[in-house]
């Protein structure tokens, strides 16, 4: 088990209770979570204002990342290889149609896209929709 006050401490983050448990979950689930499913899953002391700040703090420092799905609902994935200095989450995003579970597929990197003149891209997502290997 990760040490989640060196994990905290890493990215220059004071461990709460809050923090602590939301990251613990995070480690412990291989899919991206709603905000809604991490208030449902972390201690009811925590209101949905704490969680949200939570999540907020874990973005700004590069811990975790958003992951937008076919239903427009944000999720977070935990960042698995980023550094404090470099974010790269240009990586391709699974989301099983018939669990509903999205998955960040780390090792497969978007391809670069040419763009027409005059359009300057800021951020790539790419949503693969089909059946995980769980379910298959």
């Amino acid at each position: 088990m990760m040490d989640l006050k060196n994990v905290l401490n890493n990215f220059k983050l004071k461990s709460t209770p809050c923090r602590a448990e939301v990251l613990t979950l995070l480690l412990n689930n291989e899919h991206a979570l709603s905000h809604s499913d991490i208030e449902h899953q972390v201690d009811q002391s925590f209101d949905r204002v704490t969680v949200y700040r939570t999540l907020r703090t874990f973005l700004d420092k590069g811990l975790i990342h958003k992951v937008l799905d076919d239903e427009g609902v944000t999720k977070y994935a935990l960042c698995s290889e980023c550094s404090k200095e470099e974010h790269n989450h240009e990586h391709v995003h699974f989301k099983c149609e018939q669990c509903g579970q999205t998955q960040c597929l780390d090792k497969i990197q978007i391809p670069e896209i040419s763009l027409p003149a005059g359009f300057k891209a800021n951020q790539k997502n790419i949503l693969i929709q089909g059946i995980c290997d769980q379910c298959n």
